[in-house]
């Protein structure tokens, strides 16, 4: 699954640029913090237990496959989703038929979720300009 975590090793090697040995403190933080990987594609059937869920780039996900993963969430389970109007590459999704759009609609007077919305762009002016141009 390496081509598909690439976007989550990356942020995580963020902090850790300096290290002396940045690959052997990657290997400490996966081994310490029990961090696991899983496909979208093989949540069927599953049930996720006191465990908190990181759902990064659903901005590209359908709202069958945001209800598919959020169903799976059990006890003592938090869920974050992350993800970025701006940055739809689907041919099928636009900002309005998102999956992330979806959630952030129905869960509103959901007592148990909160939404948080950033301004700006982080990674270069580059990347903001084709936010806003492309």
């Amino acid at each position: 699954m390496a081509p598909w975590l690439a976007a989550i090793t990356d942020s995580l090697e963020v902090p850790h640029k300096n290290d002396e040995n940045v690959k052997g403190s990657m290997n400490y933080i996966m081994e310490k913090a029990n961090i696991q990987f899983k496909s979208v594609n093989f949540m069927r059937g599953r049930s996720i237990q006191n465990a908190i869920v990181i759902l990064d780039e659903s901005q590209n996900l359908t709202a069958s496959q945001l209800k598919t993963i959020i169903t799976r969430c059990g006890e003592g389970t938090k869920l974050i989703c992350g993800g970025n109007l701006a940055q739809i590459d689907s041919n099928y999704l636009s900002a309005v038929t998102s999956g992330l759009t979806y959630l952030v609609e129905k869960f509103k007077n959901f007592s148990g979720s909160a939404t948080i919305n950033l301004d700006g762009v982080v990674r270069s002016r580059l990347a903001e300009f084709a936010e806003e141009n492309l």
